[in-house]
């Protein structure tokens, strides 16, 4: 799992690895990996991107990894703190807004086959903060997240992929579950795919991104699940490429990223961390879009937003090239005392598969 950072290696497995000292039931003391990696999300010229940086190429191909090095407790006072340094060392970016996700350690994922390294504890962050172009970077790159997930873009309509490569794929694997008893069975395999992408009349719900990748996982036709010796994985040159894998478990953390923020911006105003202080109706709407998947509804996103109080206009208008002049808004903070759930509370046009 040889990773390199832009001008640093990847940190030594000396510094990675932290003790448990205390025997349990006889058995000699194990060693783990105690990682801090960062999700850091943004957009760009109306994409949602993610910070990467580049390493060697996995089993996998993969090269692309998010941020990440070792929690230090001699000198880091908190896991926050050792967070912002090794993004602060890595990329140069200061994070903003940021919060922890979950924390991964599962046996068997982000491992090279036959490799005897330690068991990693992964603690995943979301950071949420606007994008320079690359200017306010020392290293690493912004890179869409519908490169990793081109499934959950639907500003143009439902994805090709789905029914060209996912769902025939899906089925197929469903369909093998049918020689075990169903009292034996959780909930049936074609169940859940029918739910989370939105199949046989059911309406897509942009909530359910990790749900959607671990069942992709699960079923062997993700790039990763290949490079972890899943079972169920073809051989690769049978496996479709559904979007570029990352490095270790970083495209699931990516996943639980995207899932928290489509989820919060409809509760808490996170959204304004990714605007400029000053901005049309027009981009917050992109954004919005951008973060969501499914295209919105103009006037009723610009009714909603108005009405609940998130903007004031500063007045001034922006000239935008060939159009009319357009209003120009802030963030209104007020708001953040006056209701205890301020976000866009959208709602995506219901998507459904024929």
């Amino acid at each position: 799992m040889n990773m390199e950072f832009a001008g640093r290696g990847k940190p030594s497995p000396d510094k990675f690895k932290h003790m448990i000292s205390q025997d349990h039931d006889g058995l000699a003391p194990s060693a783990v990996e105690i990682g801090l990696t960062a999700a850091i999300v943004a957009v760009l010229d109306n994409e949602p991107v993610a910070l990467v940086v580049r390493g060697d190429p996995d089993s996998a191909g993969a090269t692309d990894g998010l941020p990440f090095g070792p929690f230090e407790p001699r000198q880091h006072r908190t896991l926050e703190v050792g967070l912002r340094s090794w993004v602060r060392e890595q990329t140069g970016l200061d994070l903003g807004y940021a919060e922890q996700l979950y924390t991964f350690a599962d046996r068997g994922r982000h491992v090279e086959q036959d490799d005897a390294s330690p068991p990693v504890v992964s603690i995943g962050y979301l950071a949420l903060t606007q994008a320079r172009g690359g200017s306010d970077l020392s290293s690493g790159i912004w890179r869409p997240w519908y490169h990793y997930f081109p499934w959950e873009d639907w500003r143009r309509g439902r994805p090709e992929i789905i029914a060209a490569e996912i769902e025939p794929r899906l089925k197929a694997w469903a369909e093998r579950q049918a020689d075990t008893p169903a009292a034996q069975r959780p909930v049936a395999r074609s169940e859940r795919i029918r739910i989370c992408f939105g199949l046989d009349g059911t309406a897509w719900d942009e909530e359910k991104v990790l749900e959607r990748y671990e069942l992709l996982y699960e079923a062997g036709l993700v790039d990763e699940a290949r490079r972890d010796g899943r079972p169920t994985a073809p051989s690769s040159s049978e496996l479709p490429r559904l979007g570029h894998p990352m490095q270790f478990d970083h495209r699931r953390i990516l996943a639980t990223a995207i899932n928290r923020t489509r989820a919060k911006i409809k509760y808490r105003p996170v959204v304004f961390e990714l605007m400029p202080d000053e901005f049309t109706l027009y981009e917050l709407q992109k954004t919005v879009e951008a973060i969501l998947g499914p295209h919105l509804h103009k006037q009723n996103f610009r009714r909603l937003v108005e009405g609940a109080g998130l903007v004031e206009p500063t007045g001034e208008m922006k000239t935008r090239t060939g159009g009319r002049p357009a209003k120009l808004f802030r963030f209104r903070r007020e708001v953040l005392l006056e209701r205890p759930a301020p976000g866009v509370r959208v709602t995506a046009p219901p998507s459904r598969a024929q």
